[in-house]
């Protein structure tokens, strides 16, 4: 009861109706907020505070930043999105701010592709190396195939091009990236598609700052050959998952392309089946077949592994490469 009367109170004030209204329909910064209703960031930031406070917004930071989007969780989550479903789509005042969100989301995006466009070249080198993605993202699906996804995490979302794919088979996506540049590109590519239930955060592969058994599904997808401890890579998003949940890590087999390394910073030249395979039975898995797509020159490995629904039921595997990097 308490909650909910303090999360009335919070919401009572035409200021705060409008934040709640706007993060509604995008996560947003201090600043864009204050664009968007013409009013002081002082004044703004308190009544942020008070919403937050109140459970009916949350908060993330993001370096310097910090960005708003409405609870996901906790006692008010159903009171925000409540109040704002209440908000008449006809009036004024909103539809004026939703108006000058519409600036905000166009000014996002020209970043976010002036980016994107800069390093394209680079990308492209490397993709004409390996078989198509589709074909790679196709044999992610099979992998994951009719299982119940409620919550999904993506560790190094880059692009958020894995939150994408997945969103119409999920309740709720996470994507983590250390990336400014890029979670700028994910946050304009899942505003465009319309995810709302998916979001991006700024943050550390190895230490995710994520409760513990709370994904049906992580992926890591081309990201293990930037790890500089790619095991502990592993058992980080192992440790995310549910009982049932299932990890699928995308990257490539050994190969010699030293320029990768050298002109595209990659710490590993790939990786054998086995290595990744031990990696995942260390983080307490149940290991599945390794899926092989060949390319010229780059082979593509998915490995996929589940967590034991008991604790001590996971299957041995191959140990010949077990040993930590």
């Amino acid at each position: 009861m308490e909650s909910l009367l303090q999360g009335l109170k919070a919401a009572a004030e035409p200021t705060r109706l409008r934040l709640l209204a706007l993060c509604a329909h995008a996560e947003l910064s201090v600043s864009e907020l204050t664009q968007i209703l013409g009013q002081s960031q002082p004044r703004v930031s308190r009544h942020l505070k008070l919403l937050c406070d109140a459970g009916l917004l949350d908060r993330y930071r993001e370096g310097t930043w910090a960005f708003y989007r409405l609870a996901d969780g906790g006692d008010c989550a159903d009171l925000a999105r409540t109040l704002v479903d209440l908000v008449p789509a006809a009036d004024i005042t909103l539809s004026r701010d939703l108006e000058r969100l519409e600036t905000v989301k166009s000014a996002r995006a020209k970043a976010a592709a002036d980016y994107f466009r800069a390093y394209a070249p680079v990308w492209d080198e490397v993709r004409s190396l390996y078989v198509p993605e589709a074909q790679v993202e196709n044999t992610l699906l099979e992998i994951i195939g009719e299982r119940d996804i409620n919550d999904f995490l993506d560790v190094g979302t880059g692009t958020g091009r894995m939150l994408e794919i997945l969103a119409p088979r999920i309740q709720r996506g996470v994507g983590i990236d250390l990336s400014h540049d890029m979670l700028q590109v994910a946050r304009s590519n899942l505003e465009t598609a319309g995810h709302r239930h998916c979001q991006v955060r700024h943050g550390d592969m190895y230490n995710l700052q994520l409760p513990g058994n709370q994904f049906d599904l992580a992926v890591v997808h081309q990201v293990l050959h930037y790890a500089e401890e790619p095991r502990a890579v592993i058992d980080e998003a192992a440790r995310t998952l549910r009982p049932g949940g299932l990890l699928i890590v995308v990257d490539f087999a050994r190969h010699d392309e030293v320029f990768l390394q050298t002109e595209h910073r990659h710490r590993w030249l790939g990786f054998d089946d086995a290595e990744v395979s031990g990696w995942c039975l260390g983080a307490g898995l149940e290991t599945r077949p390794v899926e092989r797509l060949p390319g010229k020159p780059l082979t593509v490995l998915i490995w996929s592994a589940t967590r034991p629904l008991r604790v001590g039921a996971a299957t041995a595997v191959s140990m010949d490469g077990e040993g930590a990097r």
